[in-house]
């Protein structure tokens, strides 16, 4: 279809593409839909990565024109990444639950106290079952059919395959280290927030610092979703892409 657009999903932390069929299911087929599988994670368990950036060049290759990127968490710094190395990959970007730094510092309290990945990688050497039950927990903090988004995140795990422990401790490292608040401020393509109330995650203090600070206009608040809000509240999330997905239909109608 040549009024058709592309998007492109990537998962976070442990997780694989299988976590947004819910969402990929209620999309109209003018979406050409793209779900990823990150290095070490899912049907990409076998291969490598030590750094962001290796996550980045794994993307690169399987699109040379502007898409929209949608980026859960661990996804969404791979996608801020993305949108500041290849700007001309990028139309826009929808950015899930995730934080530009996940680790609180002294000039960023709206994160999460570095002791927090440090028990993760504790826990990890000792029993990785169990930091995932205890992961998937925290991502479901507050929310009334909790267990019910707990078994939708396990079953997509185990779809295409847990990601590998060296895999995992990767992750985390970027997740500990990386700060792309200076990539905001050079990004140019439209940025989309989909932040939640309930996060354990990723503070929704984040909301007032990304528009007062980094000038983000697109920054939305979910009132009762946690860190899952595309499987917690999908009808609202899928509404949201498919606004994003029709203005990008309507400037390639115009040009």
């Amino acid at each position: 279809m040549s009024d058709s657009v592309t998007c492109i999903f990537v998962h976070g932390w442990a997780m694989n593409s299988a976590v947004w069929d819910k969402c990929v299911d209620q999309l109209p087929d003018w979406i050409n839909v793209i779900v990823v599988d990150l290095p070490g994670h899912g049907t990409m368990a076998g291969i490598s990565a030590s750094k962001l950036d290796d996550y980045v060049q794994a993307l690169v290759p399987l699109v040379h024109q502007p898409v929209i990127w949608v980026g859960w968490s661990l996804g969404g710094l791979v996608v801020l990444r993305l949108a500041e190395l290849y700007p001309q990959r990028v139309a826009s970007a929808l950015l899930v639950t995730t934080n530009p730094c996940f680790v609180s510092q002294f000039d960023w309290p709206c994160a999460v106290d570095v002791s927090v990945f440090d028990q993760f990688a504790s826990d990890l050497k000792n029993n990785q079952q169990k930091t995932i039950r205890r992961f998937l927990a925290l991502q479901v903090k507050g929310l009334p059919n909790g267990l019910s988004v707990v078994r939708q995140l396990q079953q997509s795990m185990h779809k295409r395959g847990q990601a590998s422990t060296p895999a995992l401790v990767v992750a985390l490292n970027i997740l500990l280290k990386t700060d792309l608040r200076q990539a905001l401020k050079t990004i140019n393509c439209p940025l989309h927030w989909v932040l939640s109330a309930k996060d354990a995650l990723v503070p929704s203090d984040l909301v007032s610092v990304l528009q007062q600070q980094y000038g983000q206009q697109n920054v939305m608040l979910h009132p009762q979703a946690s860190h899952a809000p595309f499987i917690s509240h999908s009808e609202d999330f899928v509404k949201q892409l498919i606004k994003i997905a029709q203005q990008q239909r309507d400037k390639k109608t115009i040009l």
